[in-house]
């Protein structure tokens, strides 16, 4: 059942390079797409990441109660952890419910109005049509949307650190500036790039081969959303063991 699935998606996404519209028809429908999945998920993202960040700090500064212990630590550990983990997992995690959901339940509801059956009546490539333009906004909207949580995530651990007076603002901005290595931005973008595109292909999958009725739309959403938290466990690890194992 496994590898089934594995073979019929293998076989769903090289059918969308076969009898592709033209260039300008995507281009369209990909900053269409971008808005949907990038600018319509800034705030729920923002939220959730400054949070983050403030818990992270907060609970740093409390696990570190030796006095040998600078405290300028709490910030280098805030940033590496944001950086390599929390800001492109989160919001992959965080966009699989509200992105997978929603691609899911559309391509479901297309399906089962016979909308998808009507492109192809028509000649159209429906799961080029639909379905690409949605993998590659996800692709580019990812990398973005995590720097803009690994950003908010820092400041709110600086202003949860600072306010709770743990360390000053100095000793904050010192431990995150310390040491810093910029290829650990490289492979946060890896992630969300990663991710992007399995969330976005995932979920499409699901909903594409919607059979039923509105009973199987809610399931295929649903099935979405795990298999895309699943998808993006799994690709977090293989991409950590890849690149720095």
């Amino acid at each position: 059942m496994f590898f089934s699935s594995v073979g019929k998606f293998v076989l769903f996404f090289a059918g969308m390079f076969r009898n592709r519209e033209r260039f300008k028809v995507y281009v369209g429908l990909t900053f269409d797409e971008c808005v949907l999945i990038g600018v319509d998920s800034i705030v729920i993202v923002a939220i959730i990441s400054s949070f983050i960040g403030a818990v992270t700090s907060i609970q740093t500064g409390h696990s570190l109660v030796s006095p040998f212990v600078p405290k300028y630590m709490i910030g280098l550990i805030t940033r590496d952890m944001t950086i390599l983990e929390l800001a492109p997992t989160f919001t992959g995690v965080i966009l699989a419910g509200k992105i997978g959901s929603s691609i899911a339940g559309n391509l479901g509801t297309m399906r089962i109005t016979e909308q998808i059956d009507a492109l192809e009546v028509m000649g159209i490539n429906s799961s080029s049509y639909l379905v690409l333009p949605k993998i590659i906004a996800g692709m580019l909207m990812f990398p973005l949307l995590t720097i803009v949580a690994g950003f908010l995530c820092l400041y709110g651990g600086y202003i949860a650190g600072v306010a709770s007076n743990m360390l000053s603002a100095d000793e904050y901005i010192y431990g995150i500036r310390f040491q810093f290595d910029s290829t650990n931005v490289f492979f946060a973008l890896i992630k969300a790039f990663v991710f992007g595109f399995l969330i976005t292909a995932v979920s499409a999958y699901q909903g594409f081969f919607t059979k039923g009725g509105s009973l199987e739309v809610g399931k295929a959403s649903t099935n979405a959303v795990k298999n895309s938290c699943i998808a993006v466990l799994i690709a977090d690890y293989a991409v950590a063991q890849l690149l720095m194992g």
